[in-house]
């Protein structure tokens, strides 16, 4: 190795730290910050103490709102890998125009602003006269999960033998048990990379869900924001904290059973 490949790999890794670093930096400020024994945000805090973490079960409507957030990933997710699993099938084993186009339309909530995407399915509810509030959560939720799973499914049933299903049918199995039994467990991880960053997607939705909420629904981010201009103490931290530990269980499960290196690239 000459002494330039040296700077240069040198150069590399001093980036790289830095970058990793600058990534970090919030997220270990807003953990700190929640261990303050004091009411306002300070670092360093003047005592280490628990206190944000126990207030929370004084603030009105925090466990209805992560119910509600809980609900609303898990079903949309659920519906998702349905709905993708569908959809992949038909752009990869269908002899069609517009397959290409239609697996762009189904990835490109992931291209949009949210609050573009938002705006649209608000207007798009009045005009067809949907007022549940609930309801249309759900579908909006659906909208930006469908993308995760079909970017994952897609290159995954890319390589998949679809001949496996043909001989399952000739065994007796119909369409869809073949479905279940043959091309799900064979593409399991990707379900899984799917789902989880489907989930997640969906619990920590924030410009989507602001305007399809109403006074009785409200995702944890919305409710989050409400206390934020109505009492920010560092109780917020300690919510976003618990956000924080959800996604690093997300991470840590999923690298336990898929492999960390499968989930970067699905």
């Amino acid at each position: 190795m000459t002494q330039t490949d040296r700077i240069f790999r040198s150069l590399s890794w001093i980036i790289g730290i830095g970058c990793v670093i600058f990534l970090m930096l919030p997220i270990v400020i807003t953990v700190l910050a929640s261990f303050t024994s004091s009411p306002v945000y300070t670092l360093p805090p003047p005592e280490w103490s628990l206190r944000w973490y126990a207030s929370l079960d004084r603030r009105s409507g925090l466990w209805d709102a992560v119910v509600l957030s809980l609900n609303l990933a898990t079903l949309s997710t659920a519906i998702s890998l349905v709905l993708g699993t569908l959809a992949c099938i038909a752009v990869t084993r269908g002899n069609f125009r517009g397959r290409e186009a239609i697996a762009t339309f189904a990835v490109s909530p992931l291209m949009m602003p949210g609050l573009v995407v938002g705006v649209a399915l608000l207007q798009f509810f009045r005009e067809i006269g949907l007022r549940d509030a609930y309801l249309s959560l759900l579908l909006g939720h659906i909208v930006i999960t469908l993308p995760f799973v079909m970017r994952t499914l897609l290159a995954s049933m890319a390589a998949f033998d679809f001949s496996l299903i043909d001989a399952a049918r000739t065994l007796g199995l119909s369409y869809p048990r073949a479905i279940l039994q043959v091309l799900v467990p064979n593409l399991a991880p990707a379900y899984l990379t799917s789902g989880l960053f489907a989930f997640l997607a969906s619990m920590d939705n924030y410009p989507i869900s602001i305007f399809l909420t109403d006074a009785r629904n409200k995702t944890l981010p919305i409710k989050m924001l409400q206390y934020l201009e109505e009492q920010p103490d560092p109780s917020l931290a300690a919510m976003s904290s618990g956000l924080i530990l959800l996604a690093v269980i997300v991470l840590v499960f999923g690298a336990r059973t898929v492999g960390l290196n499968r989930m970067i690239q699905g």
